[in-house]
């Protein structure tokens, strides 16, 4: 059996995890990238309280699109790579498709809004968990599985109260935020760190010669 039918068969007996590891690791950037913007809604959320539900939807939904997109290409560069892409592709698809249910009906109850963001929260999340498990340790896995648990928890507690005011949602959304950007932070280092060590361990015994 060839490697290319090998693959096709079982795309996870024809690679090793550590190019999965390898290929999480060049990609630190882009991990990084999702914190900072995470950190930076949450701080939009806190210092504007006042804004309209109306105007909370849309600047969600923006944030919603953003991160799709950011799974999507990271999932592209997956399969480009002959690399699983699932996961990614997923995630990605389900914040676009919240982003266009939340920007399609803006004007619509408090309550269905929650419970959208609660359902999001809850997905989003166990795919982080999911994806944790397969993560190895010294990789960052737990800052990717808090992040999961912290996404799923806040999920939890849209569901067990949902009618709240729109200041307290906007605090909420902004805490969690602010929280999920942090651990993707630490992930990202963490993931920046172990590049470094393997593009110095590469260099090493190139310069011996």
């Amino acid at each position: 059996m060839t490697p290319t039918e090998k693959f096709e068969s079982d795309p996870w007996s024809a690679i090793t995890f550590d190019e999965i590891h390898r290929d999480l690791a060049r990609n630190w950037w882009a991990v990084g990238l999702r914190g900072i913007f995470g950190v930076l809604f949450g701080l939009v959320a806190f210092f504007m309280p006042a804004v309209t539900m109306l105007s909370l939807v849309l600047v969600f939904a923006v944030y919603l699109l953003v991160d799709g997109i950011f799974a999507i290409i990271a999932s592209v560069q997956e399969a480009q790579r002959g690399r699983p892409w699932g996961w990614l592709t997923v995630e990605g698809i389900v914040d676009i498709l919240t982003a266009v249910v939340v920007t399609t009906w803006p004007g619509e109850t408090v309550l269905i809004f929650v419970l959208l963001v609660a359902a999001w929260a809850l997905v989003s999340g166990g795919f982080m968990i999911a994806a944790a498990i397969r993560l190895r340790q010294d990789h960052g896995r737990w800052w990717l599985l808090a992040g999961g648990i912290v996404s799923v928890l806040y999920g939890i507690l849209l569901v067990i109260a949902p009618i709240i005011g729109a200041i307290v949602l906007t605090w909420w959304l902004g805490a969690y935020a602010m929280a999920f950007g942090f651990f993707l932070l630490g992930l990202a280092f963490q993931l920046r760190s172990q590049h470094k060590k393997a593009t110095t361990s590469g260099a090493a015994p190139e310069a011996a010669h």
